[in-house]
């Protein structure tokens, strides 16, 4: 074990592995933080929304993450994709991120439509938009489709976390041996 810890090479690529694995953990995990404690409420003006159904495919599929920044009303444009707060029958409650098909400037109504979609959503107010969709987390929105699968989470997450807390206990364990070994070689002196 001790000439494989030693290896340069061997060093090298555990010192890579440990490095994605925590940046890529502590990405994760910063990003559903900042999703399930900012209780919908933006920092700097934006929002970390994940896309929950296939209603805008192709455009969003479902698991991608995406930026929502605070947006005017008067800024929006047919053809925008919002992210907003429904308020009516099957949309109440629900956060829903649909593309502008209809704006009402006078009335300040803005009518949306999911991308699949045939029908047209109840029109919303000025008062239900979080924002405009700015941004499309690719790494992010990978990451977290892989982690819902079992697999993905298993063979991504909780394998290279347990090789690298091995790998840790045996560079602590060898340590150990060598400042055992040190010191008997003291003590023979």
């Amino acid at each position: 074990m001790r000439k494989i810890l030693d290896n340069k090479v061997f060093k090298i690529i555990y010192g890579i592995i440990r490095f994605c694995v925590f940046a890529i953990l502590i990405l994760y995990v910063g990003v559903l933080m900042f999703q399930r404690f900012s209780n919908n409420k933006d920092i700097m003006g934006y929002r970390v929304f994940t896309i929950a159904t296939g209603s805008m495919e192709p455009v969003y599929d479902v698991g991608d993450v995406i930026a929502v920044h605070n947006t005017d009303f008067a800024s929006l444009n047919v053809g925008d994709d919002i992210t907003y707060i429904g308020k009516v029958a099957d949309f109440d409650g629900k956060i829903v991120t649909h593309r502008i098909v209809k704006i009402d400037k006078d009335e300040k109504k803005i009518t949306t439509r999911g991308v699949a979609n045939d029908a047209d959503d109840p029109t919303i107010s000025e008062d239900q938009i979080f924002g405009k969709v700015t941004h499309k987390f690719v790494l992010l929105s990978i990451l977290t489709k892989l982690t819902r699968n079992k697999y993905g989470f298993y063979f991504l997450i909780f394998v290279p976390l347990v090789l690298v807390i091995f790998l840790e206990i045996a560079d602590l364990v060898t340590k150990v041996k060598d400042d055992d070994e040190d010191e008997e070689r003291e003590e023979e002196k």
